[in-house]
């Protein structure tokens, strides 16, 4: 809907009416759009971020009555009731199997009468209404997949990361402790393997948006993997001449070093803790990094350019069943061009973007 945060939305339901508990406190401002299938909020108020505009959108399960449909506007929520155009049991609340993070399960919400917004003590327990219907709320959450699952396999997934990223920079760091420069001419022998893998486990990060298990879009995980692992398997294992560069130690510490840091931060921010110098790092170091990262594989693609016209490695040419020719030298020159140029300045920016609102937004929680 927007870039604006949402609000934590609890929900619950009867069988013909669907509740929703917007946890915005002094709400103000606030604008609800219903459709038949949808609900739209917008207003400002105090929520998690602090005071701030929040907004949030439900694609909703199936139809409700756009005219008996009601909210309340109290000083604590924002209480919403939604009447079910058909009296029937939704499994969940949205069209899609997938919710979203900020998106609860209202349980305590079924100790009182929906439709009475009383107060805890004078509340009687619907729950002997509906038997066995919290077992069956846990047991099923009410046909999402677990959001502790989810939580548990993201952790995994970034510790994963972290050891492999972390085994390969303790590796190269005790070699070239140990040997000096002579060192690192086998980098590549050495490490290479083990990055490969990680770098083909990345691309689990640009499934991971698609899925709904992270935030925003796969367009960036997939260009930053992408051009990586065009760098790794392309330019540097297909040429053997290049893997004994000194400057593949170089980028190889590069990537490592940004890693060693994006993942732990991913590991507290899912486990909810915030260590204010690792968010500093995570949205800071790239500063000097990504400048050498781009400087050493554009090193590597022009070191390569006699090597491909020497080899005509992946250059297709005429005639062949394809009836179509590529120059591959020719593509690794377009490639440094636009890696130099505007795909740098593109990363960069993006990055810069996401210090500005990142750091800014620590800064407004700890004033709130």
């Amino acid at each position: 809907m927007s870039n604006l945060p949402s609000p934590f939305v609890y929900w619950a339901q009867t069988e013909n009416q669907v509740t929703l508990k917007v946890d915005l406190k002094d709400a103000k401002d606030a604008n609800i759009e219903l459709m038949d299938k949808s609900i739209s909020f917008k207003g400002h108020g105090i929520a998690a971020c602090g005071y701030n505009q929040y907004s949030f959108h439900i694609d909703l399960y199936s139809d409700v009555d756009t005219e008996t449909s009601k909210f309340k506007i109290l000083d604590s929520k924002v209480s919403i009731t939604l009447q079910k155009k058909v009296d029937t049991w939704w499994p969940r609340i949205t069209s899609q199997p997938q919710k979203p993070q900020w998106l609860k399960i209202d349980f305590d919400r079924w100790r009182c009468d929906p439709e009475d917004d009383v107060e805890e003590d004078e509340s009687r327990n619907v729950m002997n209404d509906y038997p066995g219907l919290y077992e069956r709320l846990q047991k099923e959450e009410i046909g999402y997949r677990k959001e502790q699952t989810k939580t548990v396999y993201l952790i995994l997934y970034n510790l994963i990361q972290f050891i492999g990223f972390l085994y390969i920079f303790i590796v190269m760091s005790i070699r070239f402790y140990r040997d000096g420069h002579d060192s690192m001419k086998g980098t590549y022998e050495t490490v290479g393997n083990a990055f490969k893998f990680i770098q083909i486990l990345q691309y689990l990060e640009v499934m991971h948006p698609l899925f709904g298990y992270t935030k925003g879009d796969a367009v960036m995980p997939f260009i930053q993997v992408t051009g990586r692992n065009f760098i790794l398997f392309v330019m540097i294992n297909a040429e053997e001449r290049m893997q004994t560069k000194p400057v593949i130690f170089y980028l190889f510490m590069i990537w490592s070093g940004i890693e060693l840091v994006r993942y732990p931060y991913y590991i507290t921010s899912l486990m909810k803790k915030n260590i204010g110098l690792l968010t500093w790092l995570r949205y800071s170091l790239w500063i000097p990094l990504y400048p050498l990262g781009i400087l050493c594989e554009g090193i590597i693609i022009l070191r390569n350019i006699p090597y491909f016209e020497e080899t005509n490695r992946f250059t297709v040419q005429m005639p062949n069943k394809w009836n179509a020719t590529f120059d591959m030298v020719l593509f690794m020159k377009i490639y440094l061009i636009i890696l130099i140029l505007p795909g740098a300045y593109f990363m960069m920016n993006e990055m810069r973007k996401t210090r500005t609102k990142k750091l800014r937004v620590k800064k407004n929680w700890k004033k709130n």
